[in-house]
């Protein structure tokens, strides 16, 4: 219960910036500079918070894991609507490349052994 409190305070906090600078609910339909600066605030915020529950000594859920997927979604939602559109997606391309690596750094590979049992 506790990392979805952690995990959940950095989605609060971009959608207030969200909903006081943009006054909408919704991301998607954002223009590209105001996506981006919403969407930085939203990774930077979480993966601060996977840092302060790893500085804890607590290891990495499901939770974790959701939270991240859900965040490259609407990241990967967005690149594929600014693809459709037109629009230049380069900077939204670069943070999910990076976003990506993160993501490959922070889960631990199993072996196939552990599978197994």
């Amino acid at each position: 219960m506790k990392k979805i409190i952690i995990h959940s305070i950095p989605v609060a906090i971009s959608f207030l910036w969200l909903i006081t600078e943009c006054n909408t609910f919704n991301p998607i339909t954002l223009k590209g500079p105001d996506f981006l600066k919403f969407y930085l605030i939203l990774v930077a915020g979480f993966y601060i918070s996977v840092f302060i529950i790893k500085s804890i000594g607590k290891t990495f859920s499901h939770t974790t894991f959701y939270f991240l997927m859900l965040i490259g979604g609407l990241g990967m939602i967005k690149l594929i609507r600014g693809i459709m559109l037109g629009k230049p997606v380069g900077f939204l391309t670069m943070i999910l490349i990076l976003e990506l690596i993160v993501m490959l750094v922070l889960i631990p590979f199993k072996s196939n052994n552990e599978f197994k049992k």
